[in-house]
């Protein structure tokens, strides 16, 4: 029974300028969250209930070793550490992406129960482990506040809903499930076995990304600007009504309902029609 904690490497403590509003990284802020700390005790309370081997895997820079190595001092048996390179620049890698890396970084041996936080304090969207199960085919029980293991291969977990309900699911594996920072506390090493820890290898599993894309949209959409010619007119007034087009006959608003792709037809006439598109677009 092999058993993976997937953590993350973040800055737990950004900078905010107060005048741009921008987030930056401190040095020696970084490590895992608590929520990260409770995968870990997780998967190691379920291997030895169930006599597995518990893989800790991280997709980050090379600083996240020795929190892997303290990991490996608290009972993990194997430390992996996924490498994204890229030719195009520091981007960071979409949810889809971490997760696509790190199930080919497990390659042939995949694990038959993943245990993730249920969400990173950078971006917070909680979305790897649901891409995890969908590349691994397995099925999958998010944002969970209590795991109880039964026999070999069965949970049973309570999920927090909406209202203060709760909803209780029997999971069996292969299944990757995600859980809240307060499920558990992450157990305290012997200082021997965090001695002995720190001479154990992290495997690390380089991964290429050929096309590295855009940076993540983090701000409402805007259409681009559309050129207009310059007002015409003798005076302010006639300039005014101009660019204002307070004396253009104007197309009064329809409610249109349509099959979708008349609908998708009937918003890109429309937008040609203001001038947001070209022709050809």
């Amino acid at each position: 029974m092999l058993i993976a904690a997937c953590v993350k490497w973040v800055d737990l403590n950004p900078d905010i300028d107060p005048l741009r509003g921008t987030v930056e990284a401190r040095p020696h802020g970084a490590g895992l969250s608590e929520a990260d700390h409770a995968a870990v005790e997780l998967a190691l309370r379920i291997a030895e209930q169930w006599g597995g081997e518990v893989v800790v895997t991280c997709a980050g820079p090379p600083e996240a070793d020795a929190a892997l190595r303290d990991l490996l001092g608290a009972g993990a048996q194997r430390a992996l550490r996924v490498a994204p390179e890229s030719p195009h620049g520091a981007v960071a890698p979409t949810s889809a992406e971490v997760a696509r890396m790190l199930v080919d970084a497990w390659g042939d041996a995949r694990p038959d129960l993943v245990v993730c936080g249920d969400a990173s304090v950078d971006r917070g969207s909680g979305s790897v482990p649901a891409f995890v199960a969908h590349e691994l085919g397995a099925a999958q029980a998010l944002g969970l506040v209590e795991v109880t293991p039964e026999q070999p291969g069965r949970l049973t977990a309570v999920r927090r809903l909406d209202g203060a309900r709760r909803e209780v699911l029997a999971v069996g594996t292969p299944a990757v499930v995600s859980v809240e920072g307060s499920v558990a506390t992450l157990r305290r090493a012997p200082l021997s076995a965090v001695l002995a820890a720190r001479d154990r290898e992290v495997e690390v599993h380089r991964v290429l990304r050929a096309d590295a894309g855009e940076e993540p949209r983090l701000r409402p959409w805007r259409p681009r600007p559309r050129a207009l010619p310059a007002p015409e007119g003798d005076r302010a007034l006639e300039r005014i009504v101009a660019l204002t087009g307070a004396h253009v006959e104007r197309t009064p608003p329809r409610t249109l309902v349509l099959d979708p792709p008349e609908a998708a037809e009937a918003i890109l006439a429309q937008l040609r029609e203001w001038g947001y598109l070209a022709d050809e677009d």
